[in-house]
């Protein structure tokens, strides 16, 4: 039997010793801290795609080696930081379940991502090399995957439905990622090292917000419903349920190998955005279009805008249809609308084309990230979505290597026919699992 269906065996065994129906709690119970780590989540976004639209100009200003100043030097400068995402998502994740807290770790990232990030921004000063700034951006990248994937952890301890909590971090994504690139355009035009120092400061701001939200870790209802009135207890064995350490967190998320599923989708899907982030800017701004930092970031913004704006309602919808069709018939329609942004003839066509892959991502993020919520227990949250997070790093490592790669040896519209069909193949390949997981989860509530 695959793993896959021993997840699903798994999921019907433990059946209403796991699952079961108690009465949804109202969404507006926990509605400030909703909004206080939406905002923190808002911010560490904010923080890092503020240097994504000047990032030729920020490498060059680094001091990138002579012949890596293209998309190689920028596709390095971004990679550094995800590398460290990879590495770090999972072991944040896993020490706050053990830990039974949450928000003094993300203050904690937060601040040591702000370090990192002033210090990039004195890098001429201090004498720091290309080499050496990259290994800032990996210190960096440490420290600020914690505050973001604690941020979207504590935001699964609340109450109100899942696919309505990830909405709320998908809105949170989305206009971070819409403002960061517009104003760190128009920062990059004055000076390269102008977004680097806002990321600092709004880091610095991310610490200060975390520090006023009530830590639910420790003491989250087991029994708390989402909209469709299913619940999931940690653990049916109340003599591992209380207290799980390091090794037993991690051994509960191996158990549900039903997982990797979601997993397999948040990786494509942040292959796209890193995609987007790297060959995307040089694309708008060196390649057809030749726009400055700050139109290459209006034009990511309008990729973001509705991919923000979308995220709650689309959560929420997800809550009440389940989560097949917005995850496959979204991640199909995404793929296709990808491909055509790199067909486009004009930039009208393709800023309309943008608008359209922010709408298909929107129907997608926050049903995959809400399937996570619905396949783990209160105890195994924080290692799960960490989990998730190192496989959305290594998407956006992979976007950067393999979009880089290939249009440096081949040309912009065969990487945009690569990535978008990527999207489609695992959208393909994986409908039957995500057929009988979503199915299975359904019906044992």
């Amino acid at each position: 039997m695959s793993r896959l269906g021993r997840s699903i065996d798994r999921l019907r065994s433990i059946g209403s010793s796991t699952l079961h129906r108690t009465p949804a709690r109202s969404p507006s119970a926990h509605g400030p801290d909703r909004r206080r780590l939406a905002a923190v989540v808002w911010l560490v976004l904010v923080s890092q795609v503020l240097v994504y639209p000047g990032v030729p100009a920020i490498v060059d200003a680094l001091g990138a080696p002579a012949g890596s100043n293209g998309v190689s030097g920028g596709m390095w400068f971004l990679t550094a930081e995800f590398a460290a995402f990879v590495a770090f998502a999972g072991v944040w994740g896993a020490v706050s379940d053990t830990l039974g807290r949450r928000a003094s770790l993300v203050v904690v990232g937060a601040l040591g991502g702000a370090a990192a990030y002033l210090t990039l921004a004195l890098a001429p000063q201090l004498g720091i090399d290309f080499v050496t700034a990259l290994l800032v951006r990996l210190v960096g990248g440490a420290f600020t995957i914690g505050a973001f994937s604690l941020g979207i952890t504590m935001l699964m301890d609340l109450d109100g439905g899942h696919g309505r909590n990830m909405g709320a971090a998908g809105v949170a994504i989305g206009f971070g990622a819409a403002l960061g690139s517009v104003v760190g355009g128009g920062l990059a035009d004055v000076d390269p090292f102008y977004p680097i120092y806002a990321s600092a400061g709004v880091l610095f701001l991310a610490a200060l917000l975390a520090v006023t939200v009530t830590d639910r870790a420790g003491n989250a209802d087991p029994n708390a419903a989402d909209d469709r009135g299913v619940t999931a207890v940690d653990d049916p064995d109340p003599a591992t349920a209380d207290d799980p350490g390091f090794r037993d967190v991690l051994a509960r998320i191996r158990s549900v190998p039903g997982l990797l599923v979601p997993f397999a989708f948040g990786f494509i899907d942040r292959l796209t955005a890193g995609f987007f982030a790297l060959v995307g800017v040089y694309y708008f701004q060196e390649g057809a279009f030749e726009l400055s930092a700050f139109g290459a970031g209006l034009t990511l913004a309008l990729f973001f805008l509705p991919f923000a704006i979308l995220q709650y309602p689309m959560g929420v919808l997800s809550d009440r249809i389940g989560r097949f069709l917005p995850v496959v018939v979204g991640s199909i329609a995404y793929g296709f609308v990808i491909i055509a942004v790199g067909l486009a003839p004009t930039y009208p066509i393709a800023a309309g084309l943008m608008v359209l892959v922010g709408v298909c991502g929107a129907l997608v993020a926050p049903a995959t990230m809400a399937l996570v919520t619905d396949l783990v227990g209160v105890a195994e949250r924080g290692a799960a979505m960490g989990l998730f997070n190192v496989f959305g790093s290594l998407g956006f490592l992979t976007g950067f290597l393999v979009g880089g790669t290939v249009t440096e040896g081949f040309d912009y519209l065969t990487a945009f026919l690569v990535v978008g069909g990527m999207e489609i193949l695992i959208a393909l390949a994986l409908f039957p699992a995500v057929r009988s997981i979503t199915g299975e989860v359904e019906s044992a509530g």
